[in-house]
């Protein structure tokens, strides 16, 4: 993983700033009342369920929409507003839009034309990794082959920003293992800031060293992964042990059994087994119990 740039007050600088940032669809807010800071050379996994607003907020990263109300800052510039901002983030959508009438080899001959920082070595080794063949056509590709050729135009811009919309959902075991650890060397050897949206939880444990959990168009969960983990105890014990109520996520009874997710840093009460949770046990927690306490620790520890 990248490191981030720091600003002369030794301060993390941004890649992402959203302040008070919503987005409305005829009545109905896609997001609303987001407030978050990603830092430059973060991993950032995107997580929330279907419809909670995570490809509304990717789109506005990538200056395809414009909000409906507050502000978002992406490289200290405006999304859509800022022309410099197209050769310095890229972006792969859900549907992965390419055109189905080109080659592979055409493709990759138009993303070296438009793009002025463009890595052949790159782009190629990605395609190739893959064994596709340079002269098929696009609209003949799976849906995995597909994949990786807009990730490889996405690799191969060079940009400061990736943003990853469901990237590696239509992709094997196999192709996904690969494309997330040549995503993860190429982030680590160039500072690249990732922010990747993935319904696969495990594909983040040990790679995501941000979170945003959006939620019915809020922000639940926003800061460093070990610091949102290290604010939380997994309490496995006997039904009918003591818990303070201010600090319950979720708790889970099966016969005399309890598991209890909760916000805590000080002592708990006796008889609990305490751990640290995995990112799988919070992040299901806070899918499960949309009603627990939001945690946003990243709006303090970056200079927007």
């Amino acid at each position: 993983m990248g490191e981030p740039r720091v600003g002369d007050d030794g301060t993390p600088e941004a890649a992402l700033v959203g302040r008070s940032l919503g987005r409305r669809y005829r009545r109905r807010w896609a997001l609303r009342d987001c407030d978050f800071v990603i830092p430059t050379g973060a991993v950032c996994g995107l997580v929330g369920p279907n419809g909670s607003g995570k490809s509304t907020l990717l789109t506005l990263a990538a200056g395809l929409r414009q909000p409906s109300e507050g502000e978002l800052r992406v490289l200290g510039l405006r999304p859509g507003a800022d022309a410099e901002l197209r050769e310095r983030t890229a972006f792969v959508a859900q549907d992965k839009p390419l055109y189905p009438r080109l080659t592979v080899a055409e493709t990759l001959r138009l993303g070296r034309e438009l793009n002025p920082r463009w890595d052949q070595r790159t782009a190629v080794g990605i395609v190739e990794q893959g064994r596709l063949p340079m002269d098929s056509r696009i609209g003949e590709l799976s849906g995995g082959q597909r994949t990786r050729v807009a990730l490889a135009l996405a690799l191969g811009k060079r940009a400061e920003l990736l943003l990853l919309d469901e990237p590696m959902s239509d992709l094997d075991p196999l192709a996904r293992h690969q494309l997330m650890g040549t995503l993860m060397g190429e982030a680590a050897e160039h500072g690249t800031t990732v922010v990747i949206s993935t319904h696969i939880l495990s594909e983040l444990d040990g790679v995501a060293d941000h979170l945003l959990l959006v939620d019915g168009g809020r922000v639940r969960l926003a800061g460093p992964t070990e610091e949102i983990l290290d604010a939380h105890r997994l309490l496995r014990g006997a039904e009918g042990l003591p818990l303070d109520p201010g600090t319950i996520v979720e708790v889970r009874r099966t016969g005399r059994a309890t598991t209890a997710l909760v916000r805590t840093n000080g002592p708990v009460a006796d008889g609990w087994q305490v751990e640290t949770p995995s990112l799988d046990e919070l992040l299901l927690a806070y899918l499960r119990s949309p009603e627990a306490a939001s945690l946003n620790t990243s709006r303090s520890e970056v200079a927007a």
